[in-house]
């Protein structure tokens, strides 16, 4: 069998990682702060573009200007007096598109970051999950009804 070379093997198809997260030894560390400078740390070395690039992209979302210095400061554990705020944090996410830090973020609550388009497909799983709930009582109030055990 001859296949079109722009068709995709079916065998081939691996399913998409639910949930992107950061390595757990790349981030690493003795306290939460630190864990999210390391975070930034390794967004920054991983992003597709140079800090330059992502402190522009950052100070046009923010409306105020962000150095690449500040973003080094960010990074670094050592620096406990420039910790990240919330704003910047999205700024870098807007900046980076790197939903890493946002897991990050939610995972100590047993949250996960997942695309918006995925919603629906929960939504679906939780009534099923209910409706298995339902039908379990259904069955166990059937049988004690014939049971005589009220």
């Amino acid at each position: 069998m001859v296949r079109h070379p722009g068709q995709p093997d079916l065998l081939d198809w691996q399913p998409p990682e639910a949930v992107k997260r950061f390595p757990e030894e790349q981030v690493r560390a003795a306290s939460f702060a630190a864990r999210v400078s390391r975070a930034v740390a390794v967004a920054l070395a991983d992003a597709d573009v140079d800090r330059e690039t992502i402190a522009a992209r950052m100070s046009t979302f923010l409306g105020e200007r962000v150095s690449p210095a500040m973003l080094d400061a960010y990074a670094s554990q050592a620096r406990e007096d420039h910790r990240i705020s919330v704003p910047r944090l999205m700024g870098l996410l807007h900046a980076t598109r790197d939903r890493r830090l946002l897991e990050l973020l939610a995972e100590p609550m047993g949250w996960a970051v997942i695309e918006r388009r995925h919603l629906p497909l929960i939504e679906v799983a939780a009534i099923r999950e209910h409706e298995d709930e339902l039908r379990r009582r259904r069955e166990f109030l059937m049988r004690s009804a014939r049971s005589g055990a009220c």
